[in-house]
This record gives structure tokens, sequence and C-alpha cells, in this order.
């Protein structure tokens, strides 16, 4: 699709600073094509925002991007470290940050291409949460706590804190720093800007098209093996309460696993879980201005190039 696209300079410049192309949206919406055939227009790599492509092994639900992308195109910031290790904020900012600059140090542009809304604000915006030690006590008391209960728990100290509300690792960190340091949590921030001009890019389309995106890619995923990959990690010895198999897909084979949910019924539960994320993160996202808007229908690039040309 790129192919047909001329080449823009390698390396994209405001008066003083280098541009980074950021593309957001909700899950299933087109990022990692989109990412792809911009870096092969752009003479781009790709930083990649995502909580649970840090994660080696697990493929399958964590949409990493396919062989044949990463031949052509030199992908930053996924298959860190081993499942059931844990990978916070703080570290992805320091990884995607020296990423970018190395980027930029090859004349080449960087496009962070993000789904993980806290993943890419503290990126772009130059936050990072305030240090907070574990609470061994206070994370076995909420773990025994249902999801609904822990979310009312965490949205009883900062109704907006700005996390994944169906993550249960997430939510239980978030609960642990504002008992510790009370709330708000975005307050709980600090700012260190990086020195780049951030050119924001949002995917989109009508809900219902992006609902038939997710049922087909979650029958996908179970055709492609997503139980035999999630035992797979369970028989190496994985926790079942590891952060990458607490994400959509793996939490739901995990429940196929216990006998909980028929092989068949699978998908849909998987892509009602995806409807929901995919609806808090178009919110989180319509709430920026800075954001510039394509719809992926008919196809968004050669619109999206004009609009990075231009700016």
């Amino acid at each position: 699709m790129a192919g047909a696209h001329a080449a823009l300079p390698a390396q994209l410049l405001t008066d003083e600073q280098p541009r980074v192309v950021v593309i957001v949206g909700p899950t299933g919406i087109g990022k990692s094509q989109t990412a792809f055939d911009l870096a092969l227009a752009l003479d781009g790599e790709i930083v990649v925002a995502d909580s649970r492509q840090v994660y080696r092994v697990l493929d399958i639900a964590t949409n990493k991007p396919p062989p044949e992308h990463r031949e052509k195109v030199r992908y930053h910031m996924i298959d860190l470290v081993d499942p059931g290790a844990s990978f916070n904020a703080a570290q992805y900012v320091h990884g995607a940050r020296e990423s970018i600059e190395a980027i930029l140090s090859r004349g080449r542009t960087p496009i962070v291409e993000g789904g993980t809304m806290l993943y890419v604000d503290a990126l772009t915006e130059g936050f990072s949460l305030a240090g907070v030690a574990p609470n061994p006590r206070l994370r076995e008391e909420l773990e025994k706590l249902d999801a609904e209960a822990l979310r009312a728990r965490l949205l009883d100290l900062d109704p907006d804190p700005g996390v994944d509300l169906e993550n249960p690792v997430r939510m239980i960190r978030a609960v642990e720093v504002l008992e510790a340091l009370g709330p708000p949590l975005k307050r709980l921030r600090t700012r260190s800007a990086p020195a780049w001009h951030v050119m924001r890019v949002g995917l989109t389309a009508p809900l219902a098209a992006i609902d038939r995106r997710l049922e087909a890619r979650s029958r996908q995923q179970v055709e492609r093996g997503l139980v035999a990959e999630t035992q797979a990690a369970l028989d190496a010895g994985v926790p079942t309460n590891a952060p990458v198999l607490t994400g959509i897909g793996y939490a739901e084979a995990l429940a196929h696993i216990r006998g909980d949910v028929p092989l068949e019924e699978l998908p849909h539960v998987m892509a009602a879980s995806n409807r929901r994320y995919a609806r808090r993160q178009l919110r989180w996202w319509r709430r920026d201005v800075r954001i510039r808007w394509f719809e992926i229908e008919p196809d968004p690039l050669p619109a999206i190039l004009k609009y990075v040309e231009g700016n």
C-alpha cells in the first residue's frame, strides 16, 4: 500500500525539534498496519507502546507485528522480558526514549504505535509515576477481590485514575500508589518533557465497524492457537497472575482452560472484552484536542502523509 507513495525526507524537522509521529486509536482499528505503511513511506522505524508486547514468547493475543513486517521495518520495545517478569511505565519510557534518540541519530523518522494509554502519555508528555515500593500485605489483600470490587476501591480513591480498569495488575498498582501517597493519581507524576515535536495521528471508524474487526480478530487468534500458546506458558511455569496473562485474550483463554468458557464461545467473550476496552481508549484519546483523526476507510495513508508533510 505504501509503495505507491513517494518517500518523504528521512528526518522531519521543525525549527529545532525533531518530529516524532504517534499513532493512536482503539484496539483492532489497524494501528499496526498504518504504522508499518508509514514507516515504509517515511523511511522510519516503529517504537511500539504496548504493555503486553514487551513480553517474549506470547505473541498471538499481544498482536505483535508479523515476521514479514519485521523483515522490512525495524521495531523497538517488543520482546524485552520473560512472560513471568514485571515491567512498568518508567521502564518503558526509559527504553522508548533511548530508542527514539537512536532512530533520530540515524536520520530516520520515529513512529510510535500506541494502544496502552499510560505508556503513550508517559512517553510523549514526559510523565512517570512517583516511585512507591511494593506493599506485599496490601497486594495480597487486593488480589482476593474480584474485578468489580477492585475497580470500586480504586475509583473511590480516584474517580479518574487514568489506568486500565479491566486490568487487575494495573488497578492493584494504582491502589498501592494512591494509598501510599494519596490521590489524585495524575498529580503523582513528575514531568521531564522530551525535546521532540510530537505529531499525534488518530485512527477511527464507526463503532459497528470496530466491533466487526474485533470479532474477526478474536476468531483468528483462537484459530491460530491462542489456547495452546497459553497452555504452553503455564507449562513453562508462568503464573496465572503474571501481568501478560491478565490481558485480554489470555485471561479468557485461561478461563477456557479452567473449564469456565466453552471453546466455541471463546472468540465472542474475547471480542466483548475488547469492545469495552476499545470504547475506553476512544474516550481517552478523544479528550486530546491535539490529535488529528483519520477514518480507516478508505485508505487513510494518503491523507496522513499529506498531514505529516504539511506540519
